[in-house]
């Protein structure tokens, strides 16, 4: 029986590259990075095989190429359904590399992924968390495997740590919650986006 699978790699341990596409406001944000480890057991004792993820990276390929928008979220639930008001980024490729996953990641305009660029261009070192499906044996071996998205995540406080999950450490911070509101609300005003980001980064870099 398939069960929710996900899989949570920190900044460095996804290797993740930011990178910046076009120009003026055509500009958006990219992370080039690991997804999903093969081969070795991870910090949930699930080994997922090289030949498990190619497939599943080759399946989700196909529907990229045939046109399906394949969304993450800024943190990610418990189940495999896709929050449209938590979206903050789109999957555009996946590849293999050795026994790993990559994937590039599109930072996309909503309030969420709006936070999400903030925080990277303010310094903060986000990870990545794998959200699919598969069945896993009693010696922790995934089948069946098959990925549904790639959320972005906190960096983890200690090794082996649960990600902090940021839109919830982001709401009961004193300006959190209306720095939220405010990101809805100014979308297509550019002089409020930079004002709000502003004090977005203040908010931030009391996270750290």
């Amino acid at each position: 029986m398939k069960t929710t699978l996900s899989e949570q790699l920190s900044f460095d341990q996804a290797k993740i590259v930011l990178e910046s596409e076009g120009e003026g406001d055509k500009k958006s944000l990219h992370l080039n990075g690991i997804c999903i480890q093969g081969d070795i057991r991870n910090q949930n004792q699930r080994i997922y095989s090289s030949q498990e993820i190619g497939k599943a990276v080759k399946t989700l390929n196909e529907q990229i190429s045939g046109g399906y928008s394949v969304c993450g979220e800024l943190d990610h639930p418990q189940d495999l359904k896709i929050n449209l008001d938590r979206v903050s980024h789109m999957i555009t490729k996946m590849w293999m590399d050795g026994p790993n996953g990559y994937g590039k990641l599109k930072i996309i305009p909503t309030p969420m992924g709006n936070l999400v660029q903030t925080m990277l261009e303010s310094g903060v070192k986000l990870g990545v968390s794998s959200r699919g499906s598969g069945e896993v044996d009693g010696s922790g071996n995934v089948q069946g495997f098959e990925i549904i998205t790639v959320d972005i995540v906190a960096q983890p406080s200690a090794p082996g740590a649960y990600p902090t999950p940021v839109y919830e450490h982001l709401m009961n911070t004193t300006g959190g919650y209306k720095a939220f509101t405010m990101a809805k609300e100014v979308q297509g005003d550019p002089k409020a986006q930079k004002y709000l980001a502003e004090n977005l980064v203040k908010i931030i870099r009391g996270l750290k």
